[in-house]
């Protein structure tokens, strides 16, 4: 019998956090609930989920912080939860590294829905050997993506790089000196049926090029109006 996928539930609303976890128990999830921030961090490394809900208005440690403190050791997936539907809110989940952000009151089916679809794009993640052949990978100067693997070397460096972060920046980098604009790199990577907003996009541009950089030979270009693109000098 294949392993249970197990959801860690960080969220101090009891009703909430039961209701979620019978709606994936129904689905074949093993699901653990803790109630705060430390109390996730501990159960993080106890539980060993395959994806965490992480309520953002925790008491003592706030979901931004656990997010920060996971982002640190791991690249579990993360679906944020919050009552707060700003802008600025969504964008700082993000930017911390979490995979998606749901508002409350959300609909259950919706739910399990996103819970399934970030997990679908984790699961092809487990290394495999170098250079295997038919490997997707494409090489720049100093450079190596590798889509097969799920990995990154820059300067002689792996990055940490989670795998919406390397297929953004191995989708733009196979078309190189192509403009493509949000719009198209949100329906290209998460989907068409995807619920966010192109600030999703900005964000993991942002990610990466903090990771990367700039090389004499090659950058990602912010084209004013239209988009971006993978520019080999």
């Amino acid at each position: 019998m294949a392993e249970k996928q197990k959801v860690l539930i960080v969220d101090d609303d009891e009703h909430i956090a039961e209701l979620i976890s019978l709606y994936l128990t129904k689905e074949c999830f093993e699901t653990r609930i803790v109630g705060d921030g430390e109390a996730a961090l501990v159960a993080v490394s106890e539980f060993n989920p395959h994806l965490i809900l992480l309520d953002l208005m925790l008491p003592g440690i706030d979901g931004y912080q656990v997010c920060r403190e996971v982002r640190s050791t791991s690249q579990v997936p993360i679906i944020m939860l919050s009552a707060k539907g700003e802008v600025f809110d969504k964008v700082l989940g993000l930017e911390l590294g979490a995979d998606d952000y749901m508002e409350k009151p959300f609909d259950s089916k919706e739910l399990v829905a996103r819970v399934k679809a970030v997990l679908r794009r984790y699961k092809n993640t487990a290394p495999v050997e170098e250079n295997e052949e038919g490997a997707e990978e494409l090489h720049f100067p100093d450079l190596t993506i590798n889509k097969t693997n799920y990995s990154v070397t820059c300067m002689g460096q792996r990055l940490d790089m989670p795998p919406k972060e390397l297929e953004l920046l191995y989708f733009l980098a196979s078309a190189p000196n192509r403009v493509y604009s949000r719009e198209q790199l949100l329906d290209q990577i998460w989907g068409y049926d995807y619920v966010g907003d192109t600030r999703t996009v900005d964000v993991h541009i942002k990610r990466i090029r903090e990771k990367i950089g700039d090389h004499n030979a090659w950058k990602i270009s912010t084209i004013w109006g239209r988009g971006y693109r993978f520019e080999v000098l």
